[in-house]
């Protein structure tokens, strides 16, 4: 398979990281007999310095040609007091709103080497394997009218979803619970808000078109509930734009760190912008301590959702939990026992466990 993939470093320790999924990529190139190109593109704060704009069109060009976008990080204190139009953040924005981005997808999965690092009881983070599916561009976020009144004591935001919105997460959210164990929550508020309403009419209609997944419906408060006292129950969440950004970020606690945490960006045609939960991290930048699992599991989902290689997906969350069994880690990992590494060397270590393994041990690991 010939792939071509733009690279997006950004700020901060995104250009380590983005070389450590570039050589994880490579080495499953290697293994699996694909091809992959690259071409790289500035954005966020680097993009400011250089061009004047986080976004510069060259870039978004570049991005609407490749096949999917990989990200690395944006921001940091350099540019926090620039005007709102020029804040690196921006760039991020923009991105996902010319490539029509539609759909946010959020993994987040219980590490066995790392659950003493999570807050929560080590027995209620076990055997958590979770994604959550949220729509990206609708909901309260986007709504208008969105304005404080003239006196400045009332103001006014507005919740408002098209059908076809909500039908096209649905159906992302279908299609990925297919992937993995075929259980589907949606959370809504249908009790009280008319979207919410609308939102679970929807669910139940897709779920025709889907009989081998089971569709459960839980309120969002519940669900938050439920995320901290019981996230095992859950495989795939699907929710509205509000919802999913506070139940994503609840939930980020239960793998210890934020360099555990990929994620991805989808329009419907499978064109995907992918990039690790985790900030820019500038305090750290230079010094080669940075976690790329972040960054290479995102890399994973490119395989997986973008270019439909799930054995090559399953190949490297295979080789970053078998490198974590062994007891590597990075400074803000911490495991038993274990012996700290840097950025490459995690690298080096992840590569070289997918370049050991064959196709058959990676899928049947994946789902075991």
């Amino acid at each position: 398979m010939k792939k071509h993939i733009v690279l997006l470093p950004g700020d901060g320790i995104g250009q380590e990281v983005m070389d450590a999924a570039r050589a994880i990529l490579e080495a499953v190139s290697d293994q699996f007999g694909h091809s992959f190109t690259y071409q790289t593109a500035d954005i966020g704060g680097v993009a400011v310095d250089l061009h004047g704009t986080p976004l510069p069109e060259d870039t978004v060009r570049a991005c609407k040609k490749a096949d999917a976008i990989l990200l690395g990080a944006v921001g940091g204190p350099k540019w926090d007091q620039l005007p709102s139009h020029l804040r690196p953040e921006k760039g991020l924005l923009g991105i996902r709103k010319e490539l029509g981005l539609f759909a946010n997808l959020r993994p987040i999965k219980g590490f066995s080497q790392l659950l003493h690092a999570s807050p929560l009881k080590e027995e209620v983070v076990k055997g958590s394997d979770l994604l959550i599916v949220r729509e990206l561009t609708g909901g309260l976020y986007f709504g208008t009218p969105s304005e404080r009144s003239e006196d400045g004591q009332s103001v006014v935001d507005t919740l408002s979803y098209e059908r076809k919105e909500i039908e096209r997460i649905v159906e992302k959210a279908f299609q990925s619970a297919r992937l993995r164990r075929k259980h589907l929550t949606s959370v809504d508020k249908a009790n009280v808000l008319e979207s919410s309403k609308l939102w679970r009419e929807v669910v139940e209609e897709k779920k025709k078109d889907y009989p081998d997944v089971i569709v459960q419906h839980l309120l969002v408060d519940a669900a938050a509930m439920k995320l901290v006292t019981n996230p095992s129950q859950f495989d795939v969440i699907v929710t509205e734009n509000m919802f999913g950004d506070i139940l994503s970020d609840e939930a980020s606690v239960l793998t210890g760190s934020l360099g555990m945490l990929p994620s991805a960006s989808l329009r419907e045609d499978g064109v995907g912008l992918y990039e690790p939960v985790h900030g820019s991290a500038p305090d750290i930048a230079g010094k080669a301590v940075a976690n790329p699992l972040a960054m290479i599991l995102s890399a994973a989902l490119m395989l997986r959702y973008s270019f439909g290689l799930e054995e090559e997906a399953c190949a490297i969350e295979e080789a970053v939990e078998e490198t974590l069994k062994y007891g590597y880690h990075t400074a803000d990992l911490h495991i038993v026992d274990g012996q700290r590494v840097g950025t490459k060397e995690m690298t080096r270590l992840v590569a070289e466990a997918i370049s050991s393994q064959s196709a058959t041990e990676s899928i049947l690991s994946c789902y075991a």
